[in-house]
């Protein structure tokens, strides 16, 4: 059911950080871009959001391209200053938790939608989806089980009114394959990848470390 008819209002809600782990987990990178174009088709694209937490210093920080990037081409970016920390192995991580920016905003935008689409697998979401379902909104949850451990908690995929396998829908906007990180890789797309829009390539990919939740 589309409240108002026409085509259905879609809000897309990208946890930046989780989708990074998800796709190096499964050996591609996203092409924002095509991504856009994917959840136009057939739908009134009310909001592209991509939250992400960015280290705030005076050094170059290899977020900022991307970051830039899409907010020149149709996201709206959420970001917000996170902390270096060090693993106990001594590797460097970005400690910024986006849960609560990504939450208001859906909620905001609910009354507006139709259809939510959160690319997500964090089992924090669970309450969020319920709240916004019981708003009339449906909710799609886009993330992996062909990885172990599963990148979706099993408690947010059974909230959502739909579960969608990314691996199945890679192909329609994948940069290119990457070597997956200590997961198995995507199997080979029917197609060949789209070729790059000149989204940023493996914007976490430094010496610094990559964004966590």
């Amino acid at each position: 059911m589309r409240r108002g008819g026409g085509m259905e209002r879609v809000g897309l809600f990208v946890d930046g950080a989780n989708l990074y782990h998800t796709s190096r987990a499964l050996g591609f990178e996203i092409d924002f871009a095509a991504m856009l174009d994917y959840f136009r088709g057939g739908t009134y694209l009310v909001r592209a959001f991509y939250y992400t937490a960015l280290v705030e210093t005076e050094d170059y920080s290899p977020l900022r391209p991307l970051t830039d990037w899409l907010a020149y081409n149709g996201w709206q970016v959420v970001t917000k200053p996170a902390k270096q920390q060090a693993d106990p192995a001594g590797r460097l991580r970005l400690k910024g938790n986006m849960d609560v920016e990504l939450a208001v905003d859906m909620l905001e935008l609910a009354p507006q939608l139709d259809h939510v689409v959160l690319f997500s697998g964090d089992g924090a979401f669970r309450r969020l989806v319920e709240a916004v379902q019981r708003m009339g909104v449906r909710v799609t949850v886009v993330s992996s089980t062909r990885v172990q451990p599963p990148m979706i908690a099993d408690e947010l995929r059974r909230q959502a009114d739909a579960f969608i396998e990314i691996a199945e829908i890679a192909p329609e906007f994948t940069r290119r394959q990457v070597e997956p990180r200590g997961r198995a890789p995507l199997p080979p797309p029917a197609s060949a990848p789209r070729p790059s829009r000149a989204t940023p390539a493996d914007p976490y990919a430094d010496t610094s470390g990559e964004p966590e939740a």
